[in-house]
């Protein structure tokens, strides 16, 4: 229990502590932890001698921190909680709260390279249908191999920050076209922020992911799918998804979600051998779709078909190298059911079935204006639950 006034049972307590930056008035940025409706000022817990992570904790990004490996992580979280919930640590710590409303929240660390996968057989397959009907939805090469595709981290931007709406070449029944995309939609994602770097040339073996993997953040790689579907064949997505992509402000650690991992879905036919882990787990991930504040998805990132630790171990087989910073996305979480899909795509087919608002409204995709906000929650230990940092965004005009 935290002598934090409304820490227990908000789903930021001690058992969650998610990383975060935050800038307060007029000073320079810096690292914190979530406790509560409050942010725990690491920099200044570092500098008064409460924490001890050889200054890294001064940082104004994460970086450094994430550097150092899974014995300072741990370290550092069990002397936080401590400070946290002994009532002997209270009057040095209670003075470096501050309340979460008087805060601005930063990209909590400076991204390397961005990776997005395609990770949910249940979204492929939507997929599939809608734009090859008639045709096997997967793809012969979809359960032997992790796809993915690199991604841009300049575009990569915190939660909460406007998305404009991009331009781009589409196609008409007139011909190619250029203009405004008017199919925008999301792709409600789970990513994973690396920490320890591995060297070039070297692979990173699957029981190796959490010795790399500091942590988890929420995603929301918005797709311009008209600009996606003129220019993807024959070398994937470009320009349909390179202009956002929003990730939470706050990271949280793998050490806060040991209790969510769960068996994953079997495998077959049976993957390679550096694909293939005991015990084979995902995570259990609820996360929630809403779009101009209604709720009109749930999809559940437990039922991935390839899981964080093959993902990191496909990234790195051909030796391409790790740096601290680096972001890996699932893809779209889908489930089995319309109201699980983790796309606007899906959630309409195609744009033939407008979803209906409790105002009378209806949309098939995003218009300037709309807000969407993707949450979610992990069962976390004793019974308690986990609220992982929101990733939300509006749409602005297009330039």
């Amino acid at each position: 229990m935290s002598w934090v006034t409304g820490a227990d049972g908000s789903g930021y307590g001690v058992t969650n502590l998610p990383y975060g930056v935050f800038r307060h008035g007029d000073r320079e940025p810096r690292i914190g932890v979530r406790i509560g409706d409050f942010v725990l000022d690491l920099a200044g817990a570092e500098a008064a001698g409460l924490v001890l992570a050889g200054g890294a904790l001064g940082r104004p990004t994460l970086n450094d921190f994430m550097a150092l490996g899974r014995p300072q992580w741990t370290a550092v979280r069990q002397r936080v909680v401590e400070l946290l919930t002994d009532e002997t640590h209270r009057s040095a710590t209670e003075p470096l709260l501050v309340p979460l409303r008087e805060v601005t929240l930063l990209l909590p660390f400076e991204v390397a390279d961005y990776v997005d996968f395609y990770s949910s057989e249940h979204h492929a397959s939507n997929v599939g249908q809608i734009f090859r009907p008639g045709q096997p939805p997967l793809l012969p090469n979809w359960k032997h191999v992790p796809i993915g595709y690199h991604g841009r981290a300049g575009t990569v931007v915190v939660s909460g920050t406007p998305v404009v709406r991009p331009c781009g070449q589409r196609a008409t029944p007139q011909g190619p076209t250029t203009g405004p995309s008017v199919r925008l939609d999301i792709e409600a994602e789970v990513g994973f922020v690396v920490g320890v770097p591995s060297a070039l040339g070297d692979r990173v073996a699957i029981d190796d992911f959490a010795d790399h993997v500091f942590g988890v953040v929420l995603v929301n790689d918005w797709s311009a799918r008209d600009i996606q579907a003129w220019e993807y064949q024959p070398l994937g997505p470009f320009l349909g998804k390179s202009f956002a992509t929003s990730v939470s402000a706050w990271v949280t650690p793998l050490d806060a979600l040991a209790d969510a991992f769960v068996p994953a879905p079997d495998q077959d036919p049976p993957v390679q051998n550096y694909l293939h882990d005991t015990p084979h787990l995902g995570l259990d991930l609820a996360l929630a779709v809403e779009w101009n504040g209604e709720r009109v998805s749930e999809p559940p990132f437990a039922t991935m078909y390839w899981t964080p630790a093959q993902q990191l171990a496909h990234l790195t087989v051909n030796g391409a190298s790790l740096r601290t910073g680096d972001l890996y996305a699932s893809g779209t979480v889908s489930g089995t059911e319309r109201g699980q899909v983790g796309s606007f795509l899906e959630l309409t087919w195609g744009g033939t079935e407008p979803v209906k608002f409790a105002d009378g409204g209806t949309r098939t995709f995003l218009e300037d204006g709309d807000t969407v906000t993707v949450t979610a929650t992990a069962p976390g230990p004793d019974g308690t639950t986990i609220a992982l940092g929101e990733v939300t965004g509006t749409i602005l005009p297009a330039r």
